[in-house]
């Protein structure tokens, strides 16, 4: 599409907007109604350590939203020599979990409590087994009944609990609501009825009941939307606060609000049966897409869902790239001390990166931990970033290299060997997407070994959830009547896409083996760590 065309689109509100909320980005993305990227804007923010607390400010949030918009308008009117004025639809999207809580009069009664946290190990485990179903400590309900068994001061003054993705959709629409694949990351879902299962809810207000709060948590948590639903529209006053400079009409349609994970799965086309991704960025997780349910409860897997309802397990480590970028960063450092100015991130990520495809398998027996944070999923409320190695290991900059990269999917291959090897989930297609994959092959070729899969990269994964949740504004606005996600991906986004897909090297598959036993064994260095550091 030309740019006079892309213009006529924009002016005549037929362009549909994105924007989420990432750990450490916020990303606004305009799509004409091919679903194609015609600007984007994005705004840099990091989560805050204050008082124990993983957190952002509510200033934070906002800023960050109206910059990303906003440079995001500044693209269109430089591109295009026009304004947006109204939209087709619009949708946010955000990191799952946490919890946010509110009094009567919309205050915020805590700082955001991001899905960083690891405060909520007793609360998780008691729902765990009054629920006979995971309940990780990142979940909004483990963190309203942790705040619960903490006797919080505030809790007797909640009206409204939400995640982040659900707190920026009711303050621009004034709709408590939150679209369902979100929703599975407070609380349980129901497969049957694509909304909170009833029965769990009960016995959560049953268990606090001697507490004589005056609500019960159905009344305090937002209503659940499938996708495809109108999930409100835009008000006045939410027009202002996106578009600062009062240019944007209010009255546009919002899609249910999603989160991460679900606008994942929507832009790497894996929201069907049999398929699953992994992303890939500050954190890692992965989804796939169960034909029957789980034998048995595993606490390392959340069950959750796409943004159709549809049942997913998934895999989440609080840590992925974090020490890997750090130990990038040191080379910078390194490189400027010999006096080269202007580094190239890029080229200086890439040289590295396929410097580690020169190492030995088994990463030479190496060991790294990248545990800025607790790690639930191996029983860790605490991190310690650690690089260890014996004084026979091959100690060499590939080697070095690829256990740092081994070491960012380390615990996500604990919790998917649990799926694959001991439940038997069957998966015909895995995607990745995220920063892990911006350098060609050697994401790729890494995660194909953890998991013994092929591992496919598609044209639209560098794109991201902002993609993703345009994608699911444009589904709302555009389907036929009886039309499934899955079907309108397939036939009206991803037709015709291309994706590069590479096969486990069966000498790589060994490797990571050898590396993870080495791994779980060295657990008690890491162990020794937090308790000593």
């Amino acid at each position: 599409m030309n740019c006079e065309m892309v213009k006529r689109t924009i002016e005549a509100g037929k362009a549909v907007l994105g924007i989420e909320f990432g750990s450490t980005r916020i990303k606004a993305v305009l799509v004409d109604e091919n679903n194609t990227v015609i600007a984007s804007g994005a705004h840099d923010w990091e989560n805050r350590y204050d008082n124990g607390v993983w957190t952002y400010t509510l200033e934070d949030i906002w800023s960050g939203l109206q910059d990303s918009y906003q440079k995001m308008a500044e693209e269109v009117q430089e591109k295009y020599g026009t304004a947006i004025t109204k939209l087709d639809a619009v949708g946010f999207s955000a990191m799952m979990h946490g919890y946010m809580a509110f009094d009567k009069d919309g205050g915020l009664l805590v700082p955001f409590r991001t899905w960083r946290n690891t405060m909520t190990e007793q609360a998780a485990k008691e729902l765990t087994e009054l629920f006979d179903f995971n309940m990780p400590q990142r979940w909004s309900g483990s963190h309203l009944y942790q705040a619960i068994l903490n006797k919080e001061e505030h809790v007797k003054d909640i009206t409204f609990i939400t995640t982040l993705a659900g707190y920026i959709h009711w303050k621009l629409t004034g709709e408590k609501v939150l679209g369902v694949g979100d929703a599975s990351g407070m609380f349980p879902i129901d497969p049957k009825t694509k909304d909170w299962n009833k029965n769990m809810l009960a016995k959560f207000d049953e268990k606090i009941a001697p507490q004589g709060y005056s609500w019960k948590v159905e009344e305090i948590i937002p209503k659940v939307f499938v996708a495809g639903e109108n999930a409100g529209t835009l008000t006045e006053e939410g027009a202002k606060l996106l578009d600062t400079s009062g240019n944007l009409s209010a009255g546009i349609p919002v899609c249910p609000p999603e989160g991460d994970a679900g606008t994942g799965m929507v832009a790497t086309n894996s929201v069907k049966v049999r398929t699953g991704n992994v992303s890939a960025g500050t954190s890692v997780f992965s989804m796939v897409v169960l034909e029957k349910e789980l034998k048995k409860v595993h606490e390392e897997i959340d069950i959750v869902t796409t943004p159709s309802g549809d049942t997913v397990a998934m895999v989440h480590c609080n840590n992925c790239t974090s020490d890997l970028n750090a130990w990038v960063n040191i080379f910078k450092e390194f490189a400027e001390a010999f006096g080269m100015e202007n580094i190239d991130m890029n080229k200086l990520f890439g040289t590295l990166y396929n410097k580690a495809l020169e190492g030995d398998a088994d990463c030479g027996g190496l060991l790294a931990f990248n545990f800025f944070s607790g790690e639930p999923v191996v029983g860790f409320d605490a991190g310690r970033p650690l690089f260890a190695r014996t004084p026979d290991s091959k100690f060499s900059l590939a080697n070095f290299m690829r256990v740092n990269l081994y070491a960012s999917l380390e615990v996500l291959k604990v919790g998917m060997d649990i799926l694959l090897k001991e439940e038997g989930v069957k998966l015909d297609e895995i995607y990745g997407h995220g920063g892990l994959f911006k350098t060609p092959v050697v994401g790729q070729r890494v995660l194909a070994a953890a998991l013994d899969t092929a591992v496919t990269v598609m044209e639209t994964a560098g794109e991201g959830g902002a993609w993703g949740i345009a994608v699911l504004a444009s589904y709302m606005k555009k389907r036929q009547e009886g039309e499934a996600l899955d079907a309108y991906l397939n036939d009206k986004v991803f037709a015709g896409q291309k994706g590069v897909t590479l096969n486990p090297i069966a000498e790589d598959v060994e490797g990571f083996n050898t590396f993870i036993k080495r791994f779980t064994k060295g657990l008690a260095i890491e162990r020794a760590a937090v308790e000593s550091l």
